[in-house]
């Protein structure tokens, strides 16, 4: 009795020690963050483990665990029509709010979910739920886009399937189809998602054979640069739950089909470029001290994009 006591206090000291992590005060709720962290880290461990023994990639196990857990059917309300189709060869699903007879015309969104280009999906529970709200609250028609993920394909893929499937909602058919104001269409899209959209709206702003233009963009948290992994956000969280520094720098790696030998490179921004002059435009693009509000920037410094090649020179010579 005594030995499995003393075996208990071990086993919950030992699940303590893996789901702490310090976080600031002003966290709503940590231990649930803790609790979610510690879940997320260990199915990485898990699938990490199946990429090791030669079973399967490690991010398609991720995904695997991820969709099992939180996969939902397209089921309808009394409020909100869901559906899953395909346009133009895209898996989306689309939700259609309720008709209001003084609005026959529907203003829409195309929304793109996140998940390191590699991860989530259009079809789990929480991106079911945050659609059917938008159309629900809005009275909008919700396209949300089942773009294929890393290691399936890799980038521009990502970006050509968002384009196709968009460019096909808008034909005016399709619109008509939706009963939807060509006017009133927006691009959305979180984190990975959010870069999608950004991508995609540069693209449809310089196409001139698009008939129906969008008519909003809104980014939630977007992934817009891989240059500078210090800008004040970067170095802020560092060590944040769930996503820290080091794990968003393999996304990008894993989306570029790179080499994970590096990511402690562009971790202190020793991968821009290998020569200065190519190096200093894109830097100039991206001086946040000058560009962001001192609210944003605090006490925070920019950390120099060292050349690689010095560097690595330099180590040669020693």
């Amino acid at each position: 009795m005594r030995s499995s006591c003393v075996l208990l206090t071990a086993l919950v000291a030992l699940a303590a020690y893996y789901v702490y992590i310090p976080l600031p005060g002003s966290v709503s709720d940590p231990w649930k963050l803790m609790l979610l962290d510690a879940t997320f880290r260990g199915a990485q461990q898990v699938s990490n483990l199946i990429h090791y023994l030669g079973l399967s990639h490690h991010l398609l196990a991720l995904n695997f665990i991820i969709v099992s857990f939180g996969k939902k059917s397209a089921w309808s309300s009394a409020q909100v029509k869901v559906t899953d189709t395909d346009f133009d060869g895209v898996e989306v699903r689309v939700f259609e709010g309720p008709p209001k007879p003084e609005e026959p015309l529907k203003r829409s969104v195309v929304y793109i979910h996140g998940g390191g280009w590699a991860l989530a999906s259009a079809k789990i529970r929480y991106y079911d739920e945050l659609c059917t709200a938008m159309a629900e609250e809005l009275n909008a028609v919700i396209v949300s886009v089942e773009y294929r993920l890393v290691p399936k394909v890799y980038f521009p893929e990502q970006i050509h399937d968002v384009v196709r499937a968009t460019k096909y909602f808008l034909k005016p058919e399709v619109l008509q189809k939706y009963m939807v104001d060509p006017g009133r269409i927006c691009i959305s899209g979180d984190s990975a998602g959010g870069n999608l959209a950004a991508a995609l709206g540069q693209q449809f702003t310089q196409d001139a054979s698009l008939k129906n233009k969008l008519k909003l963009q809104a980014l939630i948290y977007p992934v817009l640069q891989a240059l500078d992994f210090n800008t004040p956000s970067y170095q802020q969280n560092v060590n944040t739950p769930i996503l820290p520094r080091y794990v968003m720098v393999k996304y990008w790696v894993d989306y570029f089909k790179g080499n994970y030998d590096f990511v402690q490179a562009m971790i202190i921004n020793n991968h821009t470029s290998l020569d200065v002059e190519e190096a200093a435009a894109l830097r100039a693009r991206l001086n946040w001290t000058s560009l962001l509000p001192a609210s944003f920037t605090k006490n925070y410094k920019p950390v120099s994009m060292l050349l690689l090649g010095a560097v690595e020179s330099s180590s040669r010579a020693e």
